[in-house]
């Protein structure tokens, strides 16, 4: 009776050998216990949200026109705007300089 149930193991075992073999072509021999093993496939996660910040566009402040910082010279008349209002040949610009900047000299 031994003989038989262990004959028996022998055959199941090969079977499910055989049986596995055409299965799953990974399996390379041996005795195999049970069936075939499922694993889940793999679990993909979306990517985390993207968060866009707004900001405010920038503030752009104009300032006032700054007066001009020059006299106009007239050197063929050998005075200066506004004594002058016209000049034959061009203007040069002077810087101000004296204790009266804010007229030329007359």
């Amino acid at each position: 009776m031994k003989k038989i149930a262990v004959l028996g193991l022998l055959a199941l075992s090969g079977l499910m050998v055989s049986g596995a073999s055409n299965a799953h072509p990974r399996f390379y021999g041996g005795v195999v216990i049970g069936g075939p093993i499922w694993v889940p496939p793999p679990v993909y996660y979306s990517p985390p949200p993207v968060y866009v910040e707004r900001t405010p566009p920038p503030v752009y402040i104009e300032r006032a026109p700054q007066p001009e910082n020059y006299w106009y010279y007239c050197p063929e008349t050998k005075a200066y705007y506004p004594y002058v209002q016209s000049c034959p040949s061009n203007w040069m610009r002077v810087v101000p300089n004296g204790p009266n900047g804010n007229q030329p000299p007359q």
